[in-house]
């Protein structure tokens, strides 16, 4: 069924709502969470030298954009929720544009990486072409793009107060093909358990 406008808009104000009003609560249930599996798989297909310019899209509290600046990049976050905005350019000292998903203002060929770690899953599946095509376009030639999101089988729906679209791999390597991305690699996790208790889908794509 298609998402009319009114729709859209109730999905960014009650998700960016769920976030600000326990943003504390979810910085400091994130903070010891070790994503350096993922921050790696981007970093390592990025071609050229170092420093790289990355954007972390969804950025939160900015845990991710501060290891990147840690390790000597030019980070840049982007996150809609105000109060994650704010914590993360107080954490960080990053650059931090306040930009929901859905009205995004990105520059183009600006980004050798985009780490987009448990963001891209709140965006509507028939928004997702349009988001897609801005990521591409915000890319370097042969940029990187990192996602991960939670699995499913291609639904979306309401979840404590946040909506989410659950792809499986296959259903995401078919969205991101259709958006220009030529796929580098993929895997599951967390590490070294069986599938059914590995719920996040982690992949790397390349501008084409």
């Amino acid at each position: 069924m298609k998402l009319l406008p009114d729709d859209l808009n109730k999905i960014v104000t009650l998700t960016l709502a769920h976030y600000n009003r326990h943003a504390e609560d979810f910085r400091e249930g994130t903070r010891n969470h070790d994503v350096s599996q993922n921050i790696d798989a981007l970093l390592r297909h990025i071609e050229g030298d170092p420093p790289f310019r990355i954007l972390d899209f969804g950025c939160g509290p900015g845990r991710d954009l501060k290891e990147f600046a840690r390790r000597g990049h030019i980070a840049v976050g982007v996150e809609g929720a105000e109060r994650f905005a704010a914590m993360a350019r107080e954490d960080t000292g990053c650059e931090v544009w306040q930009q929901d998903f859905l009205q995004l203002d990105l520059p183009n060929s600006s980004f050798d990486g985009i780490f987009a770690n448990a963001s891209l899953f709140h965006v509507p599946s028939q928004e997702l072409p349009r988001v897609l095509g801005q990521l591409h376009a915000a890319l370097k030639a042969g940029g990187v793009l990192f996602s991960s999101n939670p699995r499913g089988t291609n639904e979306e729906c309401w979840s404590s107060g946040r909506y989410g679209a659950y792809y499986d791999l296959d259903g995401w390597r078919q969205r991101m093909t259709a958006a220009g991305f030529v796929e580098l690699e993929h895997y599951f996790r967390p590490a070294g358990l069986p599938r059914p208790a590995q719920p996040w889908l982690a992949s790397v794509w390349r501008r084409s």
